[in-house]
């Protein structure tokens, strides 16, 4: 993964990656910084500030910046997460220039028309009613608090009715002086790019970016705990979380590939014992996600109100046996092979290859190369995933419930925690 890296005056890293073989080119902005960033007063204003740049600039208003970039064919959008932003563009080769331009420009000269933000702050309500209406959605914003409960970290990302709808363009522009600069900002492009003339070209739309930002990480302590919304609807879905490990941590890798392991396929343990030979469920998965401080193993599950206390304990069974068991070297091996493979047919993907280089930069200050990659993940050994099962498992397991979840014979938070310590 070859690329090319210059640092703004400003502190601003451009990178570039050029694939001559191809016409289009996969630019954009990443910022670090999202909803772990925010104070609780003004949750869910990384989200909402995503929405708001794309409603007018100084030289567009919000119709122009969609048709400039689709009349050429181009496509704009943009997200927010916990720890970082990002508003990103595919153009073909001759129309970069006019991404660059147009991003720049609403980054750098939002304009937050009153009559926007007023139907704005109906859309983000709108958004977040949706989010709760779903119980496989809602569940791992439960996880989320339950975990990390009482700060930054463990709140939504869209952030409440009620903090959305007192947004301003004042507040926007307050918290764009606190966590917009150049320190925490890459922007990146993949495709048939030139790197000094995409560095001309950013220098002109970014230059006047401060360069320091002036907000304080908050910390990422993990509690764990138990959350229960009882809903009339048909499933049960459940969740089981446990502390892991940030993004530099040496246990990074082997909590990846347990993770695959446990419920990363048709082949993993979960799958072959909750669904096909016990047709417990329909869906039932495992997920890591780090953060820069710790992170998150989760286990999801969507099951009947009559099965919700056979499900349980079969998926306790299987972290005791992980934790218990060496990992057969041939399930380690698939574990290792899907894992590199993901990340190599991810990187046949410019847009991809762009969200990894920028995020690694922010992430390490620098980037990781594939083989580096991949000598980590063939480094880690069946002890490796055997003392990594041990540190996550013994730390307190959140327990997230949403929907059917009135069986008086489901496990407590205590049975659970009590199955596990066994």
């Amino acid at each position: 993964m070859k690329y090319k890296l210059t640092t703004l005056e400003n502190g601003i890293r451009v990178i570039t990656s050029e694939r001559p073989e191809i016409e289009s080119v996969s630019l954009g902005v990443w910022v670090k910084t999202g909803s772990a960033y925010e104070d609780e007063s003004v949750n869910g204003i990384s989200h909402f500030l995503e929405h708001m740049v794309f409603k007018g600039s100084a030289k567009r208003n919000l119709v122009q910046i969609s048709e400039d970039i689709e009349d050429v064919g181009g496509q704009i959008n943009a997200y927010t997460s916990r720890e970082f932003t990002s508003f990103y563009a595919k153009m073909l080769k001759d129309d970069a220039e006019l991404a660059v331009d147009v991003i720049g420009d609403f980054l750098m000269n939002p304009t937050f028309p009153e009559s926007e933000l007023a139907k704005e702050r109906e859309v983000v309500v709108q958004e977040i009613k949706q989010s709760i209406d779903t119980p496989d959605d809602i569940i791992f914003d439960h996880l989320q608090n339950a975990a990390f409960p009482n700060q930054a970290i463990g709140r939504t990302i869209l952030g409440p009715s009620e903090k959305v709808r007192s947004f301003t363009a004042d507040t926007l522009r307050r918290y764009m002086q606190t966590n917009y600069g150049g320190e925490n900002t890459v922007i990146c492009a993949v495709g048939k790019i030139n790197h000094d003339s995409f560095v001309r070209m950013v220098g002109r739309r970014f230059s006047g970016m401060r360069k320091n930002v002036s907000f304080t990480p908050s910390s990422q302590n993990y509690v764990g705990g138990f959350s229960s919304e009882s809903r009339d609807i048909e499933q049960a879905h459940v969740i089981l979380g446990f502390k892991t490990f940030p993004y530099y941590d040496k246990h990074y890798y082997p909590c990846m590939l347990l993770s695959n392991i446990l419920g990363g396929g048709t082949s993993s343990r979960l799958f072959q014992e909750v669904r096909e030979k016990r047709g417990l469920v329909y869906t039932v998965y495992s997920f890591a996600n780090s953060h820069t401080q710790n992170g998150l193993l989760g286990i999801y599950a969507g099951t009947g109100q009559a099965e919700l206390p056979q499900l349980l304990p079969v998926v306790c069974d299987e972290i005791k046996k992980v934790c218990n068991d060496l990992v057969d070297v041939k399930e380690l091996n698939r574990a290792k092979t899907q894992m590199r493979a993901g990340m190599l047919m991810a990187l046949e993907s410019s847009t991809s290859v762009a969200e990894v280089l920028a995020r690694q930069m922010l992430i390490y200050g620098r980037v990781l190369s594939i083989q580096e990659m991949i000598d980590m993940i063939d480094s880690v050994t069946v002890d490796d995933i055997r003392d990594t099962a041990g540190r996550i498992f013994s730390s307190v397991p959140c327990y997230n419930l949403v929907g059917a979840i009135e069986n008086k014979d489901a496990p407590s938070y205590e049975d659970i925690k009590a199955i596990l310590a066994r």
